[in-house]
């Protein structure tokens, strides 16, 4: 079967979704269940001029299909800035949810593509959407264009977006997760925030932080079958391999820093009482901001998206300092600075006629587009010290309360944090996500120890993966 023909069908499937189904999602994709043209060679006079596109001289209209809508994005002064950067190129905005669901969105995006709609530029909110997409055919590899212009990918940006030996995107907005840190408990307890720390080092902040009022941290999960990043804490502090299928689609249950993450939990739960119980989170369905926010944890790992709300919400009122810290790392030796990471995955239609003028957009967005957005962190490593910053004030000043963070600390981590290189999601993923959730159960409820919970999700895996091939 061919990949047009698969996705044909996939796309028909995804009709069905329309029909019968209503989606609802967002920012947080990852896990919640509630997200100057840089070209060097742009005359190419020399070498094979049949290849050249018209919008060289010529006027060219590309459409752009996306998940985000003005709110969030800031479209309206987004693309004239291009527009005016590029007087050639023309670019159609598509909204394919004014909401912002991702799933909506993505079911229209595939709906457009087997009706055989101009498609230019495709934004993808997560990495199995990006991956999926490129394992149909539906995107270009547009390694050509990089090295025309001349860059390393990650050396200007804080995301490798490689999928086996080529790239299919760009990123755009950057997500890293941190710790958020109640300063009002660390003073209490005569502690720092941290700059630099290993998660042994995290425990025993815990620890230190955990008092009759409060516990030292809160892991938002695993639960049904997301928020799986609670699941691989020490696996996300590695600069590879941080999935819980390996690149290859083999197991990597068995990685030692699977075990120490179990390790870390059931230490911070059952020894040191100094996280939240799971029991408590489950049966009482409690929340990271709810958490946080009321001063029920001291300690609350969670992704970057909270940057619109850390300075206090009319939902969410501001009543202590707020404090950053970097994601931890595993031994004191290592880099750090990886963490999880969410983007904007901004990539080329494989069935565009104007590649090029796709390519200078996505291009042109993934760097100086971003601060003319203002919206969100870029993942671009070019932007200036003061643009960071002008970006935090921006994001800060709508909150409440924009004086009681530590600015500073959260520009720093933001800086020095960065994006493990991609590992392409299974299309099994979410069985992997849902067996490994229900054995870690088992582990926090106390029916079997680690050993025999790595055993069984290590098993289990290769059946679902040899059941699937």
């Amino acid at each position: 079967m061919s990949k047009k023909v698969f996705m044909l069908l996939f796309s028909m499937i995804l009709l069905v979704g329309v029909l019968m189904a209503c989606n609802s999602g967002g920012e947080e994709t990852a896990g919640d269940s509630e997200p100057e043209d840089q070209e060097n060679t742009e005359e190419t006079e020399s070498g094979t001029e049949e290849e050249a596109e018209p919008e060289s001289d010529e006027k060219v209209q590309i459409k752009f299909h996306t998940h985000g809508n003005e709110a969030s994005y800031n479209w309206s002064e987004t693309i004239p800035a291009f527009e005016e950067a590029n007087p050639n190129i023309e670019v159609e905005l598509v909204i394919l949810s004014e909401s912002g669901d991702t799933n909506e969105a993505l079911q229209k995006l595939d709906l457009a593509a087997s009706s055989g709609e101009q498609l230019d530029v495709l934004m993808f909110s997560d990495p199995a959407s990006y991956a999926q997409r490129v394992d149909l055919g539906m995107v270009a590899p547009i390694d050509e264009f990089i090295e025309e212009e001349g860059y390393e990918v990650t050396e200007d940006y804080k995301v490798n977006t490689q999928l086996g030996d080529e790239y299919y995107a760009l990123p755009g907005k950057f997500n890293p997760w941190y710790v958020l840190v109640n300063q009002d408990h660390l003073d209490e307890a005569g502690l720092e925030t941290p700059t630099d720390w290993t998660w042994d080092e995290y425990a025993d902040y815990a620890k230190q932080l955990t008092n009759d009022d409060h516990y030292g941290t809160f892991f938002h999960g695993p639960q049904n079958g997301g928020w799986m990043e609670y699941l691989k804490l020490a696996l996300a502090s590695k600069e590879e391999e941080t999935e819980l299928l390996k690149a290859d689609g083999s197991s990597n249950f068995t990685d030692p820093m699977f075990k120490k993450t179990l390790e870390l939990r059931w230490q911070m739960e059952k020894e040191d009482q100094s996280a939240t119980p799971y029991t408590d989170i489950m049966s009482q369905q409690l929340h990271y901001r709810d958490t946080f926010f009321n001063q029920d944890a001291s300690l609350v790992m969670i992704g970057s998206w909270m940057n619109t709300e850390l300075g206090g919400t009319d939902q969410f009122p501001l009543e202590f300092n707020v404090g950053v810290a970097p994601y931890p790392k595993n031994n004191p030796e290592d880099e750090g600075g990886y963490t999880p990471v969410t983007t904007d995955y901004m990539a080329v239609a494989s069935n565009s006629e104007h590649k090029e003028a796709a390519y200078k957009f996505i291009r042109w967005y993934t760097t100086e587009g971003q601060v003319v957005q203002g919206k969100n962190i870029p993942s671009w490593n070019g932007v200036g010290d003061d643009e960071l910053e002008n970006i935090v004030d921006t994001i800060l000043n709508d909150t409440n309360n924009p004086e009681k963070v530590d600015k500073e600390a959260l520009i720093s981590v933001l800086k020095n944090s960065k994006a493990s290189k991609l590992v392409p999601p299974a299309p099994y993923q979410a069985e992997i996500y849902e067996m490994a959730g229900d054995e870690y159960e088992k582990l926090i409820y106390e029916e079997q120890d680690i050993d025999a919970t790595i055993e069984a999700m290590d098993q289990k895996a290769q059946e679902i993966i040899a059941n699937n091939e």
